[in-house]
């Protein structure tokens, strides 16, 4: 859930805490339905909605919802009373502004996180109450926001060098969890330096200790390929939603013809992602990070609103 800081915010301080959640977008938005802000006062805040557009706006009505003690709903762009307000992309929010959102609620969403489960959580417009509930068919509603919960996109990311630290610093500073598995202590010194979770491998064997669910990435970045055929095959045994090599053409058809010796079917196969990747060909660590970053969450952002 990209905005569990948030929740974790209004936990820490619940106090005076009012949580802000896009309920409707109409044109062009920073933010999707269902994006979070917390906010403590009027240059106290968690989380935005806008690029900077209405955050101190929404401060001083969350205050009067606050005073109020039931929940407001306030529209900005076009529309809103707020003239002097403009979105410069030329749409529209409808925000509702919770005081003292349920906190047991919120606990249980922390929880589910923590454990990547998947809910919907399910807000009354009106009366501010909240609840969870699995999965399921989501019914248009005027009274209700329900917003499909997910959990973050883990990478596992497996390799030595500079590319592969390059990867996880990449992905840690733009927020998401991450281990890196290396057979190099090089690799892993650096790579706990920059604050990433670190697993040594003993062996070519994939491991078989890893969380890995379908909201997972695995990614190889060895120059010596040897090292891919093993734990691709064990990669494929598991839900992760992306798997997927660094190397060139000619190094995938190599990995494939061992991989298939090793009795890997092609169905199976065809869940391999290589040349890794948006930019074909690329020659630089921070270049290649860059590009397989973005094909990935570009992945899992189809999957999810598929």
């Amino acid at each position: 859930m990209k905005d569990i800081n948030v929740i974790r915010a209004v936990l820490r301080r619940p106090q005076g805490a009012v949580l802000a959640v896009i309920v409707a977008v109409d044109g062009p938005s920073y933010r999707l339905v269902g994006a979070m802000m917390a906010i403590f006062g009027e240059h106290d805040h968690v989380g935005s909605l806008s690029s900077g557009c209405v955050e101190a706006d929404l401060a001083l009505n969350a205050q009067t919802a606050l005073t109020q003690g039931k929940p407001l709903i306030v529209r900005y762009g076009s529309g809103s009373p707020f003239m002097d307000i403009q979105l410069p992309c030329g749409g529209a929010l409808d925000i509702l502004l919770l005081p003292k959102p349920d906190l047991e609620v919120l606990a249980q969403l922390d929880l589910l996180e923590q454990q990547r489960s998947r809910c919907v959580l399910d807000i009354d417009t009106q009366s501010g109450a909240m609840g969870l509930r699995e999965r399921g068919h989501i019914e248009p509603s005027s009274t209700r926001i329900s917003v499909e919960v997910v959990p973050e996109i883990c990478f596992f990311a497996f390799g030595k060098g500079p590319e592969v630290n390059t990867f996880v610093s990449l992905v840690i500073a733009a927020g998401y969890p991450a281990v890196l598995l290396s057979p190099d202590d090089e690799t892993i010194a650096i790579a706990a330096q920059q604050g990433c979770t670190t697993k040594r491998l003993a062996t070519k064997a994939f491991p078989d200790d890893l969380a890995i669910d379908d909201r997972s990435a695995i990614i190889l970045f060895f120059h010596d390929h040897d090292w891919e055929p093993e734990i691709l095959s064990g990669s494929l045994k598991t839900p992760a939603f992306y798997i997927g090599a660094q190397g060139s053409f000619h190094a995938r058809e190599t990995r494939l013809t061992a991989m298939r010796e090793m009795g890997v079917s092609d169905d199976q196969l065809q869940r391999l992602h290589g040349p890794i990747g948006l930019i074909p060909s690329v020659k630089d660590p921070a270049t290649l990070a860059i590009s397989v970053l973005a094909e990935i969450v570009g992945k899992a952002m189809s999957d999810t609103f598929a």
